[in-house]
């Protein structure tokens, strides 16, 4: 049993004889006639009454017509659902966001998307890079942009751009000079993230610079976000780390100082997807979006 079959048999029921059916599908007659004939044949009896007119379905082609309606609709539905999505006209974008996507200008992004593509539905989703590095392995997120390092077993990755990271500190004399590693045991630290811990990608870094200056870093508090951090550090509480990005943007507090590190620390953003698995066509233009307003929204910090 096939579609073109099955398309016959609708056809014939519709129009009444074979010679309309061939005119709606551009065939010959005959060819009509065999399609409907193969059809009878494979299921052991008449699906119409020949009459001298008009084709009249038999008890069998009544019991055949509400499946062979079903299966025609879904077949077309099918088509013009995946039509939709290759048009984005329709489908689902399923991406990633950063930490701290806010002072990236991301937290735009679905306006942007959906002005362009009303039809498209969009999932968001915005977490640690360590989570978004594991959603988009296991499937559960199509592409998303990272901070790394990540675990990028199966993963494809695009760096992008990086951003500073700085030594944030409410005492001007804790700043006057780069920071070390060895800086950072000397002062209270305040870090965030702190549902992820030291599987933050910065925060690993932190970790690897440490290990290999022989020294131990330990978080006196842990929070879990960077403005939480912040409000603490303004009160005198202790220091923090925050990216040029958030430094930079009208929420840092004003009684804040900042430094670099003696060696320079970046935030190395990328866009990550499955390895040998093609995007939707909706996620591939989000993440094109996503893409083109990060390297547009700013000129403190270099693209790769």
């Amino acid at each position: 049993m096939t579609l073109n079959q099955l398309r016959a048999f609708l056809l014939a029921h519709r129009l009444g004889t074979f010679t309309a059916v061939a005119s709606e599908l551009d065939m010959a007659q005959p060819s009509v006639s065999e399609l409907v004939r193969r059809l009878e044949e494979e299921l052991g009896t008449a699906l119409f009454v020949r009459g001298s007119r008009k084709l009249t379905l038999s008890e069998a082609g009544r019991e055949l017509l509400p499946f062979a309606e079903q299966a025609l609709a879904a077949v077309d539905h099918g088509g013009a659902a995946v039509r939709a999505l290759n048009s984005l006209s329709g489908g689902t974008a399923t991406f990633g966001l950063l930490r701290n996507a806010d002072y990236y200008l991301l937290s735009d992004l679905v306006r942007q998307f959906l002005d362009r593509y009303p039809d498209v539905k969009v999932r968001l989703v915005g977490q640690n890079s360590a989570e978004t590095a594991a959603a988009v392995r296991d499937g559960d997120l199509e592409a998303g942009l990272v901070v790394l390092p990540i675990d990028d077993e199966a993963l494809s990755v695009t760096p992008l751009a990086r951003d500073e990271v700085l030594y944030v500190s409410p005492d001007p004399e804790r700043v006057e000079r780069p920071v070390t590693m060895e800086d950072l045991t000397s002062a209270p630290l305040i870090l965030y993230d702190a549902r992820y811990g030291w599987n933050d990608p910065t925060r690993r870094q932190l970790a690897e610079r440490a290990q290999l200056a022989g020294v131990a870093l330990d978080a006196g508090i842990e929070v879990e976000h960077v403005e939480s951090a912040l409000r603490l550090a303004a009160q005198g509480i202790g220091d923090t780390i925050a990216s040029r990005a958030v430094v930079d943007s009208r929420r840092f507090p004003a009684e804040l100082h900042t430094a670099s590190f003696a060696e320079p620390l970046y935030d190395t953003i990328a866009l990550i997807h499955r390895r040998n698995r093609t995007l939707s066509p909706a996620t591939r233009e989000l993440a094109r979006l996503a893409q083109e307003t990060l390297l547009s929204s700013g000129t403190s910090w270099a693209s790769t």
